[in-house]
């Protein structure tokens, strides 16, 4: 193995190692802030596979999009919501708890024995085709979402839209005017 091949594989352990430790901080945290933490880490673990795959661009969209506008806006919430958004305590009891989790268990070793032995049976080697040069280049990504990916590409952009507007009035919540309780607090009447 030459050194090249040793750094590749240890970046890419790197980004694996961020990705899955990310994504379980994040549903395994009680606190928002470690689970707006923890998204971000897999976050950046995809970033690093993205530049493994030569997708510098897809690498950058990552980050600019995800980390550095939906991990800001659910900070944003959280902090906005502060103490208020804690949630009272689970009446579920643990059984039921661990019986999903141990199902949920069950189901990853079985997939993932299912596709060792596929594996196993498989003779030959992959051989994976040659991708073509302008594959992953911003002008074809371009081209592809304005020319026939313009539709979801819009409606996308109303989604985002919808869940900044959501996030804000979670966020604000049922709120009195000031106003309202100064004067009823000095007793005046509302004409």
């Amino acid at each position: 193995m030459t050194k090249m091949q040793t750094l590749e594989w240890a970046f890419f352990a790197i980004a694996a190692l961020l990705t899955l430790g990310g994504a379980i901080a994040t549903v395994a945290t009680a606190r928002p802030i470690r689970c707006a933490m923890g998204l971000l880490t897999t976050i950046l673990g995809i970033c690093g596979c993205y530049l493994m795959l030569h997708a510098e661009f897809l690498a950058t969209i990552q980050l600019i999009v995800y980390a550095g506008a939906v991990v800001i806006l659910f900070i944003f919430v959280v902090m906005l919501l502060g103490s208020a958004a804690t949630s009272p305590a689970d009446g579920k009891p643990a059984f039921s708890r661990y019986l999903s989790a141990g199902i949920f268990l069950a189901c990853v070793l079985g997939a993932g024995g299912l596709m060792m032995r596929l594996a196993a049976e498989k003779t030959k080697p992959l051989t994976v085709p040659a991708v073509q040069a302008s594959y992953g280049t911003i002008e074809k990504i371009g081209r592809e979402l304005f020319t026939e990916k313009v539709i979801p590409f819009e409606l996308t952009g109303a989604l985002l839209l919808v869940a900044v507007v959501g996030a804000l009035a979670v966020g604000r919540g049922k709120q009195t005017d000031p106003t309202r309780r100064l004067s009823e607090a000095n007793g005046e009447e509302e004409a």
